[in-house]
């Protein structure tokens, strides 16, 4: 039986598809592969990893004979791509199968931090409305600018949403894109041009703080911030500065820079609505997504080409 190494913190749905098939070791709760009892790091030739786990230089240094390395998720800002290139390891991931869903949490959280969505909720629930004098009103996104940074899979479905909602489009991107909506060069004149901004690019080095103080005073008090990409890319600090200072409206975040760990400033704020990065969190699109990074696995261990190999593999 193949031998597939899984890093730490990959969800239940990855390992019951993987089990049975291969023989399965798990990271989780060790530093290094030599420690993990049963193991000999020579017989590992795939891994299982996740988009955010940091798989460098030093992990595939432990591996001698690793080969591929499927990704769990879209986004794989934590494995050094061009370091695994250099040693003849193909990279893979989920792309397409996600999103629709994550793209929806986009735009929940729009429409959630707009609204008002947990503090009218919780006006109900609490029983305030019962003696409430007057109404609590929030923010409508009908024909408002709502600024998409990055159109790639996402950013293009979360902007067709937008627009669904009544909202005018506009979006900032590495590459001018033939589509309906307004461009800007970068993310300072997108924000300063936009009542919303969702952040909807890949995270990594090349998107390191892209949002920052900078952006968050363009997009200014009346505006508020989206985030269900990567925390990486929002300068935390900023943000929390920014929202304490009624420089920005609100936020919508489901990522944050050291996740689970959530600054309690963030947490504190009736203006903030947060989920758990679930961008991806429903049952049927984790299922696709464990398909389709055992498909990898098994075309790899097959000897067929690998299903979908990150885009540097055609560089």
């Amino acid at each position: 039986m193949d031998t597939v190494l899984l890093t730490k913190e990959i969800q239940p749905q990855m390992k019951a598809i993987l089990e049975g098939k291969y023989e399965l070791y798990d990271m989780t709760g060790y530093e290094k592969v030599a420690d993990i009892p049963g193991l000999d790091p020579a017989t590992v030739r795939a891994c299982v990893t996740k988009g955010e786990t940091i798989f460098g230089a030093d992990l595939m240094s432990q591996l001698p004979a690793l080969e591929v390395i499927s990704n769990y998720g879209v986004g794989y800002d934590g494995i050094d791509v061009a370091e695994a290139i250099r040693r003849g390891v193909t990279v893979t991931n989920t792309p397409n199968v996600l999103t629709d869903d994550t793209a929806n949490m986009s735009l929940l959280l729009t429409l959630a931090v707009t609204r008002r969505l947990v503090e009218l909720h919780e006006h109900v629930r609490d029983g305030e409305w019962e003696t409430a004098e007057g109404e609590i009103l929030a923010t409508s996104i009908v024909g408002k600018v709502c600024g998409v940074v990055g159109l790639g899979r996402i950013g293009g479905a979360v902007a067709e949403r937008l627009a669904a909602c009544g909202a005018k489009v506009a979006y900032s991107d590495p590459i001018k894109q033939d589509v309906p909506y307004d461009y800007y060069a970068d993310a300072a004149s997108l924000a300063a041009a936009s009542d919303v901004l969702v952040v909807s690019c890949f995270g990594g080095a090349g998107t390191f703080h892209l949002v920052n103080a900078e952006v968050l005073d363009a997009l200014g008090p009346q505006g508020f911030l989206v985030n269900a990409a990567r925390g990486s890319i929002v300068d935390e600090a900023a943000l929390v500065s920014a929202l304490k200072d009624g420089k920005i409206a609100g936020a919508g975040l489901d990522v944050f820079e050291d996740e689970p760990r959530v600054p309690a400033e963030l947490r504190s704020m009736p203006n903030v609505v947060l989920t758990p990065h679930q961008g991806s969190g429903t049952h049927e699109t984790r299922r696709r997504m464990a398909e389709v990074c055992h498909s990898n696995i098994e075309a790899f261990f097959a000897g067929k080409p690998v299903v979908t190999p990150v885009p540097e593999h055609s560089k």
